[in-house]
């Protein structure tokens, strides 16, 4: 008989893959790949406002967790591509579904803000 994990418990593996793929600069690295493989430069080009420390943590978080794959080509100097594993793809209908999400109601999103600002301000 197995045990279904308790996801609101901080010690479930089903939590932390959550936290993972539920982190802003995880996503949009998923995101990006999903366009092929890239160098880490153009990964930090694209994503504007991640740090270099939070690009290098938030990749080999991923590759860690088998999302992404990282390949060292012995050439001068060194290149490494990212790519999404199949691991990695298996997210991208779930990562589009949240990107196109937030592009259609963004307006909603803004509108509420601006609600709950002019509210909070009385």
């Amino acid at each position: 008989m197995q045990v279904k994990a308790d996801v609101y418990d901080r010690n479930c593996p089903s939590r932390q893959v959550l936290d993972r793929i539920g982190d802003t600069w995880s996503v949009l690295v998923v995101i990006s790949l999903a366009q092929g493989p890239m160098r880490y430069t153009e990964l930090a080009k694209r994503i504007d406002g991640v740090s270099p420390k939070m690009l290098t943590q938030t990749l080999r978080a991923l590759e860690r967790d088998g999302l992404i794959s990282r390949t060292v080509h012995a050439v001068v100097p060194p290149r490494v591509d990212y790519a999404l594993t199949k691991l990695g793809v298996s997210l991208l209908d779930l990562v589009g579904a949240l990107e196109s999400w937030a592009q259609t109601h963004i307006d909603d999103v803004l509108s509420a803000r601006a609600d709950y600002d002019a509210y909070s301000a009385k």
